[in-house]
Order: structure tokens, then sequence, then C-alpha cells
């Protein structure tokens, strides 16, 4: 089993990584192209950000291998005679979960200790590239924003040669109003040798400049004076660093992408005691702030908290009297301290907003932490899981390859992949508990994990059409059809006083039956099952003994007979039953002896 689950689990991880790679570089293409940036560098990129992807495509790799070998074995029968040697489906992957137990341990590990350094270098050599300088290559025909406080338009160039014709400039190194416009007929750019200055060699044009001081105020403006420079050969440097600086990683290393689980608890447990630290001085600046002159008498409880009693006043032998004051002052001092009260209330409250954000990013920051430190888990479990659905389930299709598996790998990670971000988003924002949220994804496909390999090791058909066709014709109130014909060859010949008989003693079964059940509610006729084993052994007998009629009407009758009869059927029974009596002709029978018992009175 090893030897067939190795290798495929090989091959599935490398194409997982593969894929989930090339959806990184999708997202970060912008941040690379132009830059000018070595293969090393982007070599070393994508070998840290392929690391950083290992926990989003060994849970797809396992179960897609997982899939692939035991549905092999189930479409070569290899599986089939296995069990049929006495084999047990648990003893068969006895030795795979095993391995998954060490695959396990190493995933754990593997977050625990890899991840954060592959984290850290992969951030940090990303933020290092979106800080480099673009290359400069000029577009023809459009203006080019990439060099800072330069704006640059040309009209053609030579590719060979690098120079640039009918070019025109927009220098905002000195501000928007003081902006150089320049004209040349040709330049070139070039860098210094330190790269951290882009040279500009221009022939042949003009420059324009405001010679605006910040000392000339608005009222000069009208008479602004200006330069008008010609010149055959010019020069300019603007400050542009091509260079690749790399950033520190201490900054990075002491986030939570750069932490190992005992640090991660150890920032948690900082975070949480600075959280509770400041609200409960927030909370004792609230309760013992005056207002009005008026501040709650504090005393020292037992436990040696503070605790509030009956209010005081500050500087003051008696509170105030908010109704004299407004009586003994004009509407116009009254209309004052109003206004005075609705500013500083609404200072207070812009204070206490600033206090709540404060205290919700530490509480955010804490919540992040714990996400990371679930995560360190997560990864190993979501990998047994998967083990124990794709296992199974590959038992139970019999298909092997890479088409089904692979169809069924990819639904069922969507699945898990959906999840798992609402779970995440939700323990990010609050909402929930952070083990809840990020245990989520985990803990909606266990029972999935455990269905299947509970019909795996019973030999269930899970995906029998048939029996959940069933199952909903029965929700529906159908049934399946009987499929009766004429028979060419007849062992019994069907008796007409025997018919009768038979459908009598059928009728008055089911007339029973539906009286019984006029007591029974709605709800559990719904749910009902089928009808008492006598009634439906009886009701086969009878289907069985006039299938061998030579009327085509009593065989169409017999076909509105439900295959699997259930309550809700019950009247339809018994009028098939009545209609196959009037065709035995029993109905004038029954006629005539009430004319005769008429007659008789």
């Amino acid at each position: 089993m090893l030897q067939r689950f190795l290798p495929l689990l090989a091959m599935t991880f490398f194409i997982c990584l593969f894929i989930v790679l090339m959806q990184f570089l999708w997202k970060s293409i912008d941040d690379l192209v132009g830059k000018g940036l070595s293969v090393g560098i982007i070599a070393e990129l994508f070998f840290y950000a392929a690391l950083s992807m290992v926990p989003t495509a060994l849970p797809l790799a396992v179960l897609l291998a997982s899939l692939m070998v035991f549905g092999n074995l189930g479409e070569k029968f290899e599986l089939t005679a296995m069990k049929a040697s006495g084999i047990s489906l648990f003893r068969i992957m006895r030795p795979l979960m095993i391995f998954m137990a060490f695959l396990a341990a190493g995933a754990f590990f593997f977050q625990n200790n890899v991840l954060p350094i592959a984290k850290t270098k992969m951030w940090t050599l990303m933020f290092s590239v979106r800080q480099k300088s673009p290359e400069v290559e000029i577009p023809v025909r459009s203006f080019y924003d990439q060099i800072p406080n330069l704006n640059l338009y040309t009209e053609s160039k030579n590719p060979e040669t690098g120079m640039l014709y009918g070019m025109i400039m927009y220098d905002l190194s000195r501000g928007y109003d003081n902006t150089r416009v320049i004209l040349a007929d040709s330049g070139r750019f070039n860098f210094t040798e330190d790269k951290t200055t882009l040279f500009l060699h221009l022939y042949s044009g003009e420059m324009f400049e405001n010679m605006r001081d910040n000392s000339m105020g608005a009222s000069s403006s009208r008479y602004l004076p200006f330069r008008r420079e010609h010149f055959t050969d010019k020069q300019i440097y603007f400050p542009f660093d091509a260079n690749f600086n790399r950033l520190d990683e201490g900054g990075m290393r002491s986030q939570y992408i750069g932490q190992n689980a005992s640090e991660l608890m150890h920032s948690i447990d900082s975070i949480g005691h600075e959280v509770d630290s400041v609200g409960a001085i927030y909370a004792h600046d609230i309760r013992t702030q005056p207002y009005f002159g008026i501040a709650a008498r504090t005393e020292e409880a037992p436990d040696g908290s503070i605790r509030n009693t009956v209010p005081r006043t500050v500087q003051m032998s008696t509170p105030l009297d908010i109704d004299s004051i407004y009586q003994s002052r004009g509407p116009g001092m009254v209309k004052s301290y109003i206004n005075q009260a609705l500013a500083k209330a609404k200072r207070q409250k812009q204070e206490y907003l600033y206090r709540s954000l404060t205290i919700e990013e530490q509480a955010k920051l804490m919540r992040r932490h714990d996400i990371e430190l679930q995560r360190k888990f997560t990864l190993s479990f979501a990998c047994i899981i998967f083990f124990f659905i794709g296992a199974p389930l590959g038992a139970i299709i019999k298909k092997g390859g890479l088409g089904t598996p692979l169809v069924i790998s990819v639904l069922l990670f969507i699945v898990y992949f959906l999840i798992d971000n609402i779970g995440y988003k939700m323990a990010r924002d609050g909402k929930v508990d952070v083990w809840e949220g990020i245990w989520l994804s985990s803990l909606a496909l266990l029972p999935l994990g455990i269905f299947f390999t509970y019909k795996a090791v019973g030999d269930s058909a899970v995906f029998n059409v048939d029996a959940y066709k069933n199952f909903f014709r029965q929700i529906a109130g159908r049934t399946i059809p009987r499929d009766l014909t004429l028979k060419e060859v007849r062992m019994v010949d069907v008796e007409k006083d025997r018919a009768i008989e038979q459908l009598l003693g059928f009728l008055d079964v089911t007339d029973a039956e539906i009286n019984r059940l006029g007591h029974t509610g709605k709800i559990k006729k719904l749910f009902a099952p089928g009808l008492p084993v006598d009634m439906r052994l009886q009701l086969n007998q009878l289907v069985d003994y006039l299938s061998n009629s030579t009327d085509i009407y009593t065989i169409n009758l017999l076909n509105q007979y439900p295959f699997k009869p259930t309550v809700r059927n019950l009247t339809s029974i018994r009028a098939t039953t009545l209609s196959l009596l009037d065709r035995m002709g029993y109905k004038q029978q029954e006629t005539s002896n009430e004319t005769q018992e008429s007659s008789e009175s």
C-alpha cells in the first residue's frame, strides 16, 4: 500500500503546489513586472512562497492520492479480492493510517518551526520588491510617470541606441506651483555607477521655469516672474534608486506570522494582560470622573478593588441645582450653558470612542495571534480527515485514474476552502471565538469522513442513484411503477371466482388499514414506514396470480399497484382493487343481490 500511495502523494502534492503557486504569481504579478529583478531574487521569492503554500496543497494532495489509490484497487477488483479473503478495510488501510500519523506529526513540526521562517523571509522579500523602483522603460506617445516628480512624453525612440525624440517633461520636484516644463528635440537616460541617480542628457531644447519664492504672497501672483532658457546640450539629474535593497527581517520576525506556538502563547498572554489593564484604567476613570462638580465616592473593597458608593461633591458642599441656575440666568446664558454642555459631551464621546478603538485594535491583534496559534494544529487534523474521506470514497466509487478522483477532490476542497475562509473571517472580526472559526472547516468535514468510512466498511452503495430516486419518490408521494406485460406462456390459468375471493380479501385488509390510520396525524403518515408485512405479502401474491390473466386491461390495472407501497398509497390501492373487481364482474353480481333484497322487503 505504501508503494502505491507514496508516489501518487508526491505527484499530486507537487501538482497542487504548482497550482497554488501560479495563483500567488497571478496575484503578485503587478509587483514583480518591470522591476528588473534578477533570476536569483525571483527564484528565492518563489521558493519561500512555495513553502508558505504547503498548508494549502498538502490536504488536497492527501485527498487526491487516497482517492486514486483506493479507486484503482476497487476498479481492478483487488479490493474485492482482499475482502473476500477475509481482510477488512481497516486492515488494508492500516499501513497508510500509520503513515498519516507520522505525516500529521511532520505537518505540525512544519507549521511550528519551518513555516514562520518561510513566511518571514517571503514577506520581507515581497516588501523589498514592492519598494524597489521600476526600471525606466519609456513608452512612445504616452506620458510616463514612474520616475518620481517627473512626467515624460516622447514622440519616438530608437530601440538600439536608446535615444528619445520629441521629448516633453514636467518637473514637479519643487512643487506643483513651481513646475518646470522642458522641451527637447532628443535625449537619453542613463544611471550613475551606484544606480542611485538618474542622469538625463538633453539636446536642442527650451526650459520654462516659474521664479515664485515662498516669501512671495498671494498679492504678487499677478506679476509672477519666470525664466526661459534655450539650450543645445543640457544635463539633468534626478534621485532614482534602482538598486534592490533588502529590508531587515527583524520587524517581520516579531509579527505573529513569524512566531512559533510558544512565542504566540506568550504574545497572547502579554496582549491580553495589556488589554485588561488598559480597560480597567478606562473603567476606573469613567467611574471616578466628576460631572458638573459631582463625583462618586469610592472606597476599597475587601478584595482590594475600588467600588463606587453614593455621589459626593468635589470642592462643593452641596450638589449643583441645575434648575436654580437656569432660573437665575437669562435666556442667552442658558443657551450658552447648553452649548458648553453639548460640546463637552461630544469631546468626551470622541475620547471614549478613541479609547475603544485602541482597545479594539489590541483585541484584534490578540485574535490574529490566536488564529495563527490554532492553525499550527489544523493542518495535521485536515490531512487525517481528508485521508478518511478519500480512502473510503475511493473504495466506494471504484474509479481510478485522474479524472473522477480529481473532480471529486476539487469539489470537496472547494467546500473546505470556502468554509475555512468563512470561519477565518468570522474569527478575525470577533464574531465567533477563534477556535470555533478556525476549526469550523475541519469539524464540518469530520462527519463526512465518518460517514464514508462507515459505508465503505459495510460495503454500502452510497452512490446508488435508484435508492435516492426511491427516497425522493417516497417523500413526494410517488412510488416505483410496475412493468407487467402479457405472458406468452402461462403455468396457471386465472379462475374468476378465486380471483374475486383474493380481491375481496385484500379489499377488507385495505379498508381495515385505512380505518386504523384514520386517527393518525398527517405528519406521522408522511414519515410512516411501508405497509405491514402481511399486507404487502398478500398484495404480491394477488399480483402474481392475476399476472397470468389473458386480459390486457387487467394487466394494465395491475401495473397501477405501486412496487413499494406506503400508507400514502392506500387510497389509490383501494381504487385499483375496486376496478379489478369491476373487471371481474363482481359489481354486477353485487347489484343483483341488492335488487333481490329490496324486492323481498
